[in-house]
């Protein structure tokens, strides 16, 4: 049983923002009919790395039902229609203006169904001039400048997961949540509109202010990190490297200490601001203590002092981490490892997940269900 069985999720959506939110909705036991093109969702081409399967799609299309449908036809238009006097919840990552375009308009559908939950997904917003731009990952995330603070200090870089779709999609799923708590106390749906742009503009709130009200912006700073230090990545005597994290003064000293072998050194530099403002010198000191060391001695030293620390793993080290838990999901009969959700409830982690569905694969049986079904 899920906190949303009996839940119906329509939605009308490709790549990754839409996809990401009602994956979660699924998850969570609603039932999520999944429109496609007669096509498909291009997703389902990004890649063909998962036995045959694109990697993005499997991990965000588990638990749905697909059906292609060519909304340029009317009696699509009217299934559709069909469709969305039952559900409770409309998603659609649509360019702004396609469904009015198609004779389908939000507010309407809600005076009909006053309890339907609608949701929109753009990439800039629905208004404005901006409103008709495409956008992609990499396009957002060089507009709220991200590009500009993350990579190396010679260069920008991109973020090496899709976190503007990805972004979009969790505030979309929370702002759906949201509006199914409000439904339950009022008996009526709304209307929720979340942009590409808005997702990651929210996570870049603390560089924002660095330059609104400090009068620059951090600089990039690769592993390191512009306001902390030491924090970073240092290369042991065996070439492994080990990231190091100071958040206090207790820390701090206890490193300073039982690390440096130098309690002078904390006395030196107290706090963290005399550290950033003599970064240079005092990473040079740590990394001199850390690259005289084995890896190995590093990390039980760091361990036993408590002193927060990592290792800068490829995806195959991550692959094979202790802490990583997997669930399953199934694709034609295939069994897909993926890492599990990551909320634990009740002490009861999910290991198995609904399948990926087939391109079409629940159509006939959705244009069985609905068809008959009028206002």
């Amino acid at each position: 049983m899920g906190a949303l069985d009996g839940l119906l999720v329509v939605s009308l959506e490709q790549a990754v923002a839409a996809p990401f939110a009602s994956s979660r909705l699924a998850d969570a036991g609603a039932r999520v009919i999944k429109i496609e093109r007669p096509e498909g969702d291009f997703a389902r081409n990004y890649d063909h790395v998962v036995e045959g399967h694109s990697a993005y799609f499997v991990w965000l299309n588990r638990g749905k039902e697909s059906i292609c449908m060519d909304l340029r036809q009317p009696e699509e238009i009217s299934l559709l229609r069909s469709m969305l006097l039952k559900a409770d919840v409309l998603i659609e990552n649509f360019k702004p203006g396609s469904l009015p375009r198609l004779g389908v308009d939000l507010n309407d559908l809600r005076k009909v169904n006053p309890r339907l939950i609608t949701c929109s997904i753009s990439g800039y917003g629905g208004q404005g001039a901006w409103a008709s731009m495409k956008a992609y990952d990499l396009l957002i995330q060089a507009e709220t400048g991200l590009a500009s603070i993350t990579g190396s200090v010679d260069a920008p870089g991109r973020v090496g997961v899709s976190i503007a779709d990805i972004g979009a999609g969790m505030y979309s799923h929370s702002a759906i949540l949201e509006a199914l708590i409000a439904r339950g106390v009022s008996g009526r749906g709304r209307h929720i509109e979340v942009s590409l742009f808005d997702a990651l503009a929210d996570w870049m709130a603390v560089p924002l202010l660095w330059h609104d009200y400090g009068g620059k912006a951090p600089k990039r700073v690769g592993l390191g990190h512009p306001s902390i230090c030491p924090y970073g990545a240092f290369k042991t005597a065996d070439g492994k490297t080990i990231l190091l994290s100071i958040q206090n003064e207790r820390e701090w000293k206890i490193f300073c200490s039982d690390i440096l072998d130098d309690s002078d050194y904390a006395v030196k530099y107290p706090d963290n601001s005399s550290r950033v403002k003599n970064r240079q010198e005092v990473d040079d000191r740590v990394a001199q203590v850390l690259g005289s060391m084995l890896y190995a001695d590093a990390a039980a030293s760091l361990k036993k002092t408590e002193i927060a620390y990592g290792t800068l793993n490829e995806v195959q080290h991550f692959s094979t981490h202790p802490v990583l838990r997997r669930a399953v999901i199934s694709s034609t009969g295939i069994e897909i490892k993926i890492p599990a959700p990551p909320a634990i409830n009740d002490k009861t982690p999910i290991e198995s997940l609904r399948d990926v569905p087939e391109l079409n694969q629940h159509g006939e049986a959705i244009r069985e269900e609905f068809v008959n079904i009028s206002s």
